[in-house]
């Protein structure tokens, strides 16, 4: 596979990417900058339990063999690939790095389009003029009707039940526990609708688009940028409150309980370890800070590191996922545990979705709080996941309450 690109800067002025959205996009966008995509030029795919590495040795290939005439130089300028990973080693799901023939990208007040050849397959004037137009004329769709997928809220329920079970034998400490909820593709469905309400009402989260799978992600995975790591970690939830000092106290009780701080110092604890063999220094902060968004508080903490070798995101991913704020802790007795009390694959839910650079740089969350269309037997469907963490003394009307607070962003921006 040969590939030719050409990255240029663009004077755009006060520019905010969401409302720059060709049809069917690959996006990756926080605060109204990161990077939007359209087109495929090239697309890599792995499957089974080496396929984060397997991946991540193709992309350092094609890197080494591309034409890359890139005037930015900024993170996300150049060779470019957004990428979508299945969270589990057996799942049927393909995971992907997809190279759009066009991209636009938006940093720190900078702005650059990137125009890619493939096999000798170049995006023409007219690709470009179509990208550039496509803002214009998609409507609201008509709202998703959501039902029960393969797990019930009952058998959720028993499934929290089994979880606590386990945790009190002493099998684990901690184990992410999901249910899914299905509903028909609306006719005429047009994403763009979807992303930009999920992109106004949560500007702090990472909202993702890559080959059919979307959402607002709170949570980031990883970030290589120059040999400086970065990650950041949520565990511990709580429903914000419609009055200023009830929304204060909230928070004040979340900060307090040990159940959630339990459940976040488990998932802090062994990102750091993870991480410690590939850095020179980790840190982390000291103690868990109050996250707000506009529908749940979360306990959080940043952890920062600096790279002792060569690295690339895709390496860190692989070796951090699945982390204990998706899986569970310790990693293998949670995913076996999961597997048998989970009755559906997640596909590439709570897996990493991102983009990755030509230098191995880039930045990756969790794919959390969203869906992803699917083909059924009655047609396409949309199938959205939420999850929260068991540990002892979870209790599941508690837990099944959790899942209908996080699955709100992806039912408001379907409706």
């Amino acid at each position: 596979m040969s590939i030719r690109l050409s990255t240029i800067a663009l004077d755009l002025g006060t520019f905010d990417l969401i409302n720059r959205l060709p049809k069917n996009p690959m996006a990756y966008i926080r605060g109204g900058q990161g990077l939007v995509g359209w087109g495929e030029a090239l697309r890599i795919e792995a499957r089974g339990e080496n396929r984060i590495q397997e991946l991540a040795t193709k992309w350092r290939e094609l890197a080494t063999t591309a034409v890359i005439d890139d005037q930015v130089k900024l993170p996300g300028s150049g060779l470019v690939a957004f990428g979508s990973i299945a969270f589990a080693d057996n799942s049927s799901a393909t995971s992907v790095l997809i190279v759009p023939k066009i991209l636009l990208g938006v940093r720190d007040g900078r702005a650059w389009l990137t125009t890619v050849e493939a096999d000798g397959n170049t995006a023409s004037i007219d690709d470009v003029g179509e990208f550039w137009l496509s803002d214009a004329g998609y409507c609201a769709n008509t709202p998703v009707q959501f039902g029960s997928g393969s797990q019930t809220a009952e058998g959720f329920k028993r499934s929290v039940e089994d979880a606590v079970a386990a945790i009190s034998r002493g099998e684990l400490k901690k184990v992410v526990l999901a249910r899914d909820l299905v509903g028909a593709v609306p006719e005429g469905f047009d994403i763009r609708a979807s992303l930009t309400k999920l992109a106004n009402r949560f500007p702090t989260c990472w909202v993702y688009s890559v080959d059919g799978l979307f959402g607002a992600s709170p949570e980031l995975l990883v970030r290589v940028a120059h040999g400086q790591v970065s990650a950041r970690v949520l565990a511990g939830t709580a429903g914000r409150g419609t009055d200023p000092e009830v929304d204060k106290a909230i928070a004040a009780a979340l900060a307090a309980s040990w159940k959630n701080t339990t459940e976040h110092a488990f998932a802090v604890d062994s990102l750091v370890q993870t991480l410690q063999p590939f850095c020179s220094q980790v840190d982390a902060d000291p103690k868990p800070f109050s996250l707000a968004l506009p529908n749940l508080w979360h306990l959080a903490s940043d952890v920062h590191g600096v790279l002792r070798e060569e690295a690339s995101v895709l390496d860190l991913a692989a070796a951090l996922h699945p982390t204990a704020a998706v899986a569970g802790t310790p990693r293998l007795e949670a995913q076996e545990l999961l597997g048998s009390l989970e009755p559906f694959d997640r596909g590439r839910y709570a897996g990493p979705v991102g983009w990755i650079g030509a230098d191995g740089d880039g930045e990756w969350a969790i794919a959390l709080r969203g869906a992803k269309i699917e083909d059924s037997a009655a047609g396409e469907v949309i199938r959205a996941f939420a999850g929260c963490g068991i540990v002892a003394g979870s209790e599941p009307d508690a837990e099944l309450a959790e899942t209908e607070l996080k699955f709100s962003p992806i039912r408001e921006a379907l409706n």
